[in-house]
């Protein structure tokens, strides 16, 4: 991964240059555990930072060294993974990514080949994981340096921003992706990028 070819690349981009030049970018730390990471995805939706992190500690100290195999997972019973703040829902959200795991696979030594397109459309096939997640995994945990999400409500809302993207017409979604088709190969770069530049307006607005 090359932090300066993307940052040369985005800068030919002359709006996103300026908010570039302002925020910076930072190397992507790749943890390519899907199994692991994917449960903790479940565990922390709609859920403040600190909550999602009390909850997920409670959830690791049900299993043996906090270790949650999905054959242990599978064993638990749904009121126990109630009892550590997992509603209904997501324990057995957690329960299909377990199940999954052992019938196919989350072993990412095998997974790797597919693009990003095709592990979304893989994984979305667990209950309880969507493209979302998905994509948000992609980038911070799989490391993957173009992936393009637009249904995540920070990049839409910096895209509107900074490009001037009407969000009242349908084809709001068609814009955004022609406008960061100039961004390949480093898509997740330039996400990165306007998640951190719509968090510091956010905060000298305060």
């Amino acid at each position: 991964m090359s932090i300066k070819k993307a940052s040369q690349h985005l800068s030919l981009d002359p709006k996103l240059a300026p908010v570039l030049a302002s925020v910076g970018l930072v190397a992507i730390t790749k943890n390519d555990d899907l199994y692991f990471t994917l449960l903790r995805a479940i565990v922390g939706q709609q859920l403040s930072t600190k909550a999602a992190a009390t909850i997920w500690a409670r959830f690791l100290n049900l299993f043996p060294h906090r270790e949650p195999y999905a054959n242990l997972v599978l064993a638990v019973d749904t009121e126990q993974l109630r009892s550590v703040g997992l509603s209904y829902q997501k324990a057995g959200y957690i329960k299909n990514i377990a199940l999954f795991s052992i019938e196919k696979t989350l072993d990412y030594s095998v997974l790797k080949k597919l693009t990003n397109e095709e592990l979304v459309v893989y994984l979305t096939q667990i209950k309880g994981v969507g493209k979302w997640t998905v994509e948000m995994i992609l980038m911070f945990s799989l490391a993957r340096e173009d992936v393009f999400t637009t249904d995540d409500l920070g990049i839409v809302t910096a895209m509107k921003n900074l490009y001037g993207i009407d969000t009242t017409n349908k084809a709001y979604k068609k814009e955004m992706i022609t406008i960061a088709e100039q961004w390949k190969p480093y898509r997740t770069y330039a996400c990165m990028c306007l998640w951190k530049w719509k968090d510091e307006l956010k905060t000298q607005l305060k």
